[in-house]
């Protein structure tokens, strides 16, 4: 009985780590902006993959800006009534805990209208690396290429990397944790 214990404990802190392994924040706007008036937000979204555990970090000054979750229909007309959540301390923190597509919106007067505004498309599946900031998601190989698609390419030599996509992934520590797991299972 306490060999099963062992075993379910081992099983357990394994799934734990598993999690905190692949849950990624993203600073929203990186690496060459923030949540400001100046960053291409669609092309950001584009360029990231985002799944349930991740987090997104919206960095600004709280006497400019503020970043309310509201419903697809408020984020398609800029429309700051009754939205979903509102934050406004200057450093957000929000964990995409599920599946699904969420809204955010800089609440002050014209900024949402001007660009300030992201949609997080959250998808399942196991994460991967972020894809390039230069290039946007590939279609499914269903859908026929249109005219002005890119194909994928070979990563640039060593030293002349892209830019970093604002994702950092958590793995400190994680094969010391998964080892003694499993010692403890034993």
């Amino acid at each position: 009985m306490a060999k099963m214990a062992k075993i379910l404990l081992a099983f357990v802190a394994v799934v734990a780590i598993a999690e905190v392994v692949i849950a990624t924040t993203y600073t929203v706007g990186a690496p060459n902006g923030s949540w400001d008036l100046q960053t291409n937000y669609t092309k950001w979204a584009e360029a990231n993959t985002f799944h349930p555990g991740d987090t997104l970090t919206f960095t600004y000054s709280s006497s400019q800006h503020d970043v309310l979750e509201v419903t697809q229909v408020n984020y398609d007309s800029c429309s700051t009534t009754n939205p979903i959540a509102t934050h406004n301390d200057g450093n957000t923190v929000i964990t995409l805990s599920a599946v699904g597509t969420r809204y955010f919106i800089c609440g002050f007067s014209g900024h949402c209208g001007a660009g300030q505004k992201v949609q997080i498309n959250v998808v399942s599946g196991s994460p991967s690396a972020p894809a390039p900031s230069s290039g946007g998601p590939t279609p499914p190989s269903s859908v026929p290429s249109t005219p002005g698609s890119t194909s994928p390419v070979a990563s640039p030599p060593a030293g002349n990397s892209p830019p970093d996509s604002g994702a950092t992934t958590v793995t400190a520590g994680a094969g010391l944790l998964v080892g003694l797991a499993a010692l403890l299972a034993f």
